[in-house]
């Protein structure tokens, strides 16, 4: 079992840049990936990043590369994202997730299910 808890959200304005933190207890395999997604306010969620907890191999959509940079530190079992010159449409809830179902091979970022989620954290950027 894994819980997780986001922070690190709040009010910003553009142009300015925020990290949020993903706090994870409960054993975390080398295997596992730590995925952040976001909901904008009438829209899907979607993917934005995710890492892979043992060798440290990133992924993003296309739209966060460059402004989005996504790490972990395996000592505070914390996984972080970075966001650069934030813009109002980056106003979302964010959440981290956990996919435990790599076992090797190529991974597919977008075609995974998740075993384990975060709450969210609210990232309101003022134009």
């Amino acid at each position: 079992q894994v819980q997780l808890v986001e922070s690190g959200g709040g009010l910003v304005q553009t142009g300015n840049s925020l990290t949020l933190s993903c706090a994870a207890s409960g054993r975390i395999f080398n295997t596992y990936h730590i995925h952040w997604l976001r909901q904008a306010p009438g829209k899907e969620r979607e993917f934005v990043a995710a890492i892979r907890w043992g060798t440290g191999s990133t992924y993003y959509a296309e739209s966060a590369k460059g402004r989005f940079t996504i790490s972990r530190d395996n000592a505070k079992n914390t996984v972080y994202l970075q966001i650069y010159s934030l813009k109002p449409e980056d106003t979302a809830v964010y959440y981290c997730a956990v996919d435990v179902s790599y076992s090797g091979g190529y991974y597919l970022p977008l075609e995974v299910e998740y075993d384990y989620w975060g709450q969210g954290t609210q990232v309101t950027v003022s134009s």
